[in-house]
């Protein structure tokens, strides 16, 4: 750590009744919370736990004498100089900090409203964030080295540090997606609703919804799934679900004009035009996470 207390980044996310109720005054949002629609009943319970969890923070940097700077996700800045990443939120918020950290950099992720949130990567939550970050910046939480996956589009690196997952799939959800995928030797034409691929961090998510499987956590390999494939008259695909080895890479050509490229969630998305070429292998540049909860699983 460095001279003064360790340096601690907090990036936390804004609650729904934050972004659409406090600032954005959206009125139908509004109407809804105050009819108590059953659509939105969750959200004012979510904003006050993910409130106090920030409050937890604050407070515990006071008290812990670190040097914490705290900064919404949207809201770009340098990540180098810290010693510790805290991401407040969920899993969401997680993969939001993972493409920005680079590898070395301890990352702890805190639930802020484990009530309503998964928090599958999340080593802290709320009521106990004094503890888990004291711990961090003691070196007492055990970390784990997660592979990241890398992609490129052409030849040009789109991501070094994709946590969960990449979906390669048509813009529209009802369109066919056709493209080439090449595997291991293997050229193989596809028809389907799109491709998964990621880490074993993600095998738990979309992966497994598709008909994968849960990779160790402490794996090094990819694993892909093809979405809902078309079932040809002379066959099944070979290359319909499998794993990609460390020192491998997976390639898709796109057959289609309006293809989409989705990295960790709906946010991070890229246009596939017909010819271009996705290419995914394992990222040099893994994530270090604190208390992962899997991470003895």
């Amino acid at each position: 750590m460095k001279n003064g207390g360790p340096r601690v980044l907090f990036v936390y996310k804004k609650s729904a009744y934050q972004l659409h109720v406090r600032e954005r005054k959206n009125g139908r949002v509004e109407e809804l919370i105050r009819r108590g629609d059953r659509t939105v009943q969750n959200v004012l319970s979510a904003d006050a736990e993910h409130v106090e969890t920030l409050e937890e923070a604050r407070a515990a940097v006071r008290d812990l004498g670190v040097r914490g700077v705290f900064r919404y996700r949207s809201d770009e800045g340098l990540v180098e100089g810290f010693d510790l990443i805290v991401a407040i939120g969920g899993d969401g918020t997680l993969l939001w900090v993972s493409h920005r950290v680079p590898p070395g950099v301890p990352v702890l992720a805190v639930n802020s409203a484990p009530g309503h949130s998964v928090g599958h990567f999340c080593g802290g939550q709320k009521g106990r964030v004094r503890d888990a970050l004291e711990a961090a910046i003691g070196g007492k939480l055990k970390a784990s080295r997660l592979t990241r996956m890398q992609v490129e589009l052409d030849g040009e690196v789109l991501s070094r540090r994709v946590l969960n997952d990449a979906l390669f799939c048509h813009a529209s959800p009802a369109a066919t997606t056709r493209y080439i995928v090449s595997l291991h030797g293997i050229d193989e034409a596809q028809k389907s609703s799109g491709l998964w691929i990621g880490p074993a961090a993600g095998s738990t998510a979309a992966q497994r919804s598709a008909g994968g499987r849960v990779l160790p956590p402490a794996s090094r390999k990819l694993q892909y799934v093809v979405r809902e494939p078309y079932h040809a008259p002379e066959g099944q695909y070979r290359l319909r679900r499998g794993l990609v080895d460390e020192r491998e890479e997976l390639v898709v050509a796109s057959q289609i004009r309006a293809g989409r490229l989705f990295l960790d969630g709906p946010h991070l998305v890229h246009e596939v035009d017909l010819g271009q070429v996705v290419r995914f292998r394992r990222s040099d540049e893994p994530l270090t996470l604190l208390a992962f909860p899997r991470a003895s699983g």
